[in-house]
């Protein structure tokens, strides 16, 4: 099975904890030290997946493929808290994905990921 999916970690501005009612809600372990972040993953390299969230991009039926809360708030990709996972089957990816996000809430990030 070709491993061609990767995950990917977004930074987010720190006003989302405050703006967003449900990134708040998500993250009650947030103490405000860390960072915000949103977890993924991608057919695409994570720096082109960046970027179509940050265009708004549209699947070839019209339908947004971006994430508004990265759309909004995302700043820069965290490549040191994703890059050693990479690359990885679909599956894989799906399972990482949650994996790495409920880690890093562990950790005290606040974390969004779908």
């Amino acid at each position: 099975m070709k491993k061609r999916y990767s995950v990917y970690v977004v930074e987010l501005n720190k006003k989302v904890f405050t703006e967003n009612r449900k990134f708040r809600e998500a993250n009650p372990q947030y103490n405000g030290v860390l960072e915000c972040l949103y977890v993924g993953m991608t057919s695409l390299t994570p720096q082109e997946r960046f970027k179509k969230h940050k265009t708004g991009a549209l699947s070839k039926k019209g339908h947004n493929i971006s994430s508004s809360i990265v759309r909004r708030y995302g700043t820069f990709l965290r490549s040191s808290l994703y890059a050693e996972h990479n690359p990885m089957t679909k599956a894989e990816a799906i399972k990482m994905e949650e994996q790495l996000a409920l880690e890093l809430r562990r950790k005290r990030y606040a974390v969004w990921w779908n």
